[in-house]
């Protein structure tokens, strides 16, 4: 049976406790909804395309929640890890498996239990939007550049600007923090911020899978309340950054 290990070390927060929004995710009826959700069949066939022959690749999946795609990636031959705060999400992946080749782990998405450069492919997929500060956001898009092997895929799914209404702002002091959407603080990037940082890090756009934002409506017609619009995008780790992170460590 896969096994959950508890990094306390690693599960900190800057106010020394979870965000509100963390009660949602304990909830026995969202976990057991995400429990049966499908995989992004975009992200699977994106994983897909990275494999390496007989070599399986090496998969951090960043707030996994229930495993909808941590477990079919790890069924499918790859070593993964999967990474979350909640307990009962966690819980609820290794219910669905005891495939040998899934790692779960409590931690958050700001410090990453796993070692530098080892990852070849990253998965941001709905985490990065729940940062409460763009400091906090900053230092979780810092962790997948740390763990990312030199040329390592990363795969985002997070939500867009789109979604609020344009005369929107942000919490005072936050480039692209706002509480309208849930009431709670959350990112909400546009498309030229996302490149921005992740470039700062040294991410750069992967050309064979182009950016999409999904859930935008035609133009001219209204968006549907309640739904997020999201950007849905591929990257690589540049590797001479990953020299310049190198020669600076030592």
């Amino acid at each position: 049976m896969t096994q959950i290990m508890s990094l306390s070390a690693a599960c900190r927060h800057d106010e020394g406790m979870a965000p509100a929004t963390a009660s949602a995710w304990l909830n026995p009826g969202i976990v057991a909804g995400f429990a049966t959700s499908a995989p992004n069949p975009h992200l699977i066939e994106y994983a897909r395309r990275q494999a390496r022959g007989s070599s399986p690749l090496a998969i951090l999946d960043i707030g996994c929640g229930a495993g909808r795609n941590a477990v079919p990636l790890a069924l499918s031959g790859a070593n993964v890890i999967g990474t979350d705060l909640s307990l009962p999400m966690l819980q609820a992946a290794r219910d669905r498996t005891d495939c040998s080749g899934l790692q779960l782990a409590v931690a958050p998405m700001d410090a990453l239990p796993v070692p530098d450069r080892s990852i070849d492919l990253v998965i941001a997929h709905g985490i990065w939007n729940l940062a409460r500060s763009g400091a906090e956001f900053r230092r979780a898009v810092a962790e997948a550049a740390r763990v990312a092997a030199p040329g390592a895929a990363l795969f985002v799914f997070t939500f867009s600007r789109s979604t609020l209404a344009r005369h929107a702002m942000p919490i005072a002091g936050e480039p692209f923090v706002f509480t309208q959407f849930s009431g709670q603080p959350q990112v909400f990037l546009t498309c030229e911020q996302l490149f921005f940082e992740l470039q700062a890090v040294g991410f750069d756009p992967d050309p064979a899978w182009p950016w999409r934002e999904l859930n935008a409506p035609p133009p001219g017609q209204v968006r549907i309340c309640g739904v997020p619009v999201i950007h849905e995008a591929a990257f690589r780790k540049n590797w001479s950054m990953s020299d310049v992170d190198d020669n600076s460590s030592r």
